[in-house]
């Protein structure tokens, strides 16, 4: 394991930072300023659809203030009672919170030397916590080493690709999301080129999570 991260890398944990912080948290003024000042993505002609989608956040965090993005993630992620959206992999595996998907996580981050943090209130199969975890995997930090590139596509194809979509979606289609739409279409272009990038190596050069 390496501590050297490439440039692609790099922007590939990037992306998966600023995925997590969306997802977890409303953004701040310095983070809509941040994005609507950001120079455009440009990639190669499958990666097209995350260049307009990039376009697309740049241009919306240009027209809403952070009052009005917290107003709108509180709406979606933490309304009284049922949110519209629970973004958390156990539900959209087997229907339940809290169940047997996030202990199988909770076994594979075990593994990894990985845990929650404390005073973290979402649980580890939240979108954005997954992201955060695949920033680590790409990029390392807090002295834990970059993972290789077989490890982050198990981690990947286990416990993010079976499901991402459908949470993508119920966000961008949930009643009320505005900024939050235009996240979640940020978000899933991005990960779909993560998918299609994984799709071509096979990961059997990396001992199986235990």
């Amino acid at each position: 394991m390496s501590l050297h991260v490439s440039p692609e890398d790099q922007a590939r944990a990037d992306l998966y930072a600023l995925a997590a912080r969306l997802l977890l948290a409303p953004p701040d003024g310095d983070l809509l300023v941040a994005l609507a000042a950001a120079d455009p993505i440009l990639g190669t002609q499958d990666e097209r659809p995350l260049e307009n989608a990039w376009e697309k956040l740049v241009l919306a965090a240009g027209v809403i203030d952070a009052q009005a993005a917290a107003e709108e993630f509180s709406a979606l992620f933490i309304a009284m009672g049922t949110p519209p959206v629970n973004p958390y992999g156990s539900l959209y595996l087997s229907g339940f919170l809290n169940d047997t998907p996030l202990a199988r996580l909770r076994d594979d981050l075990a593994a990894l030397g990985l845990a929650r943090a404390a005073g973290v209130g979402e649980f580890e199969d939240h979108l954005g916590a997954l992201c955060e975890t695949m920033r680590m995997l790409v990029a390392g930090g807090a002295g834990r080493p970059r993972q290789p590139l077989a490890r982050q596509q198990q981690f990947f194809e286990t416990h993010i690709e079976p499901w991402y979509e459908r949470c993508l979606a119920d966000i961008a289609g949930a009643p009320g999301a505005n900024f939050y739409r235009v996240v979640a279409g940020f978000v899933a272009a991005f990960l779909a080129i993560e998918a299609d990038a994984f799709a071509v190596d096979d990961g059997h050069d990396a001992a199986p999570l235990q």
